[in-house]
């Protein structure tokens, strides 16, 4: 009985081991995008510690960024040009990129932006449910971008219930367009 339940262990292994080094072979043939290689997962980390150490990076930017081999192709929105540039030069002395592409747009310069991102902070983080949970960190986890009259948030809260309320928040300041909601619930994986 021992010999009988040995041999279809073994087998069960052979099963198991040897489609996945197959697939592994697979997937260095075909560069297959939904595996990322343990370099790519590497060079990621890196690449979004240097950004979130970035010294002007803030609640009003966004940064955002794509792994494929040894390119690193920047995304985002920044109110500042210097941390577009900043965000290209760290990136490109991280061990194992060979190229960055910098799409990071730079938002238009406008007083009536500048005063909807302060009216937008003060409606979100004004609120002491919100700020409790998101506004006392180093670098929050709701980041408000404003171009020309438009809001779109970005980031990641705990549930629906306060994406849902932080999204209330921001379509009651005044003078907004419109108020694109893109947070990520953690609930949501």
């Amino acid at each position: 009985m021992h010999i009988k339940s040995l041999a279809i262990t073994l087998t069960l292994v052979v099963f198991l081991v040897v489609p996945s080094s197959f697939a592994q072979k697979q997937d260095k043939n075909h560069q297959d995008a939904f595996v990322p290689d343990a370099n790519e997962t590497e060079i990621a980390t890196h690449v979004r510690h240097e950004l979130v150490m970035l010294p002007y990076y803030g609640l009003f930017d966004d940064l955002a960024f794509r792994v494929d081999g040894g390119t690193v192709t920047l995304l985002g929105a920044v109110v500042r040009p210097t941390l577009k540039d900043d965000a290209g030069r760290v990136v490109k002395k991280v061990p194992g990129v060979q190229q960055v592409v910098n799409n990071i747009e730079v938002l238009p310069l406008s007083p009536m932006d500048d005063q909807i991102r302060r009216a937008e902070y003060r409606a979100i983080y004004g609120d002491p449910s919100i700020s409790i949970r998101y506004g006392y960190r180093a670098l929050p986890s709701i980041h408000i971008i404003v171009k020309n009259g438009h809001v779109t948030l970005e980031g990641v809260v705990a549930n629906q219930a306060d994406k849902n309320l932080i999204g209330i928040k921001a379509n009651g300041v005044p003078n907004v367009f419109s108020v694109t909601n893109n947070l990520f619930s953690e609930s949501e994986k």
